[in-house]
């Protein structure tokens, strides 16, 4: 195929879409952002009922569509309760780990389309004042959000405009250091939806098509389980891109794309696994097989929803998933690289 990631385009759009929230349901910021994108590249993107954006590709063959999906989602937090005092109470938006967010600038998305700020605390939230500051369980019950307002009761903060059941997203923190690491939240998922989207730029500038018809495919509700369960009927195969984990049982790292043979759920498909495993030998990928047991993919949850298809996912190698996350844009790039080689291979040529 001759492609090659660019990893300033990869860095630049990472960073757009990392830096654009997108918690769990809220897709109006990051759905307006890929149109820009799309359309700057000549391509158009539909809508399901779901507000899941989809960028469809014809290809040299049409008989046959594959789908590569990177969930758009991430991690966030919907407000429960607002107290007496005006703290806002909150539940979790996926698997949110509190202690890893406590002193987090964070910002509430209300249905008006107003946006305040405020502080991640935990209710003990000085050892200057309480006894169990260190030892307090971080968790639903006891953090809470303290505006950036001079607000001291409940109706001061409905007077603005906050209700229950707004949206909170969570600061990023997005960092690109020199040496090629990028530490930031959220690289679960933008990460992966920087390389689908570079690997539609190739096309559109050397005016190329996939092997098939590739469905890019863009998820909101993965991060609570739910973002591929439905899927068009047409799709034969579908690849989740998604980060990967790192640790003691694992045998990536932030320089390898890690291939799933397993998730929480199920063991993915033998033969597309294979054929992804022959490509990333082909293409010489610095790439590990791997099995997660605390983990599932859309991939997965297209399967539970009854959808007849084979799947399969890979992804880079991610310190702290589901903290400030951080790895390196080599594994970012071989993603890329191993997803163009899966869409522009045909049927059998991952053996020659």
């Amino acid at each position: 195929m001759g492609y090659h990631p660019s990893r300033n385009y990869i860095i630049e759009t990472m960073k757009a879409f990392i830096e654009t929230p997108s918690p769990v349901s809220y897709y109006e910021e990051t759905n307006a952002l890929l149109e820009r994108y799309a359309l700057a590249l000549g391509y158009q993107v539909t809508y399901d009922k779901k507000n899941t954006p989809t960028i469809q590709v014809m290809g040299e063959d049409t008989s046959k569509t594959i789908c590569i999906s990177t969930h758009l989602d991430t991690l966030g937090l919907i407000i429960k309760s607002i107290d007496p005092d005006g703290m806002i109470r909150v539940r979790n938006l996926g698997g949110i780990n509190f202690w890893g967010i406590e002193g987090a600038t964070v910002t509430i998305h209300t249905r008006k389309n107003k946006k305040f700020t405020g502080l991640m605390a935990c209710q003990s939230h000085s050892v200057h004042v309480f006894t169990d500051a260190h030892t307090c369980e971080r968790n639903e019950d006891t953090m809470m959000i303290i505006l950036d307002q001079d607000v001291h009761t409940k109706e001061d903060v409905k007077k603005l405009g906050i209700e229950n059941g707004d949206i909170i997203s969570i600061d990023p923190q997005f960092e690109y250091l020199e040496n090629g690491y990028v530490k930031t939240r959220y690289i679960d998922n933008k990460a992966c939806v920087a390389c689908s989207i570079d690997i539609l730029r190739y096309f559109s500038e050397h005016k190329q098509k996939p092997a098939y018809n590739v469905h890019f495919f863009f998820p909101y509700y993965e991060e609570i389980g739910h973002g591929a369960a439905y899927i068009d009927p047409a799709i034969e195969e579908f690849v989740a891109l998604d980060i990967a984990l790192i640790g003691p049982d694992n045998e990536g790292s932030e320089h390898k794309v890690s291939i799933c043979l397993k998730d929480n759920i199920s063991p993915y498909d033998r033969t597309l696994t294979e054929k992804l495993i022959k490509l990333a030998e082909a293409e010489k990928i610095n790439f590990v097989q791997d099995i997660f047991y605390r983990y599932s993919t859309d991939a997965t949850a297209a399967i539970k929803s009854g959808n007849n298809i084979q799947f399969a996912a890979f992804g880079m190698g991610t310190f702290s998933s589901h903290g400030v996350e951080r790895t390196h844009i080599e594994a970012i790039e071989d993603t890329a690289r191993l997803t163009a080689s899966y869409i522009t291979n045909k049927e059998g040529e991952e053996n020659e």
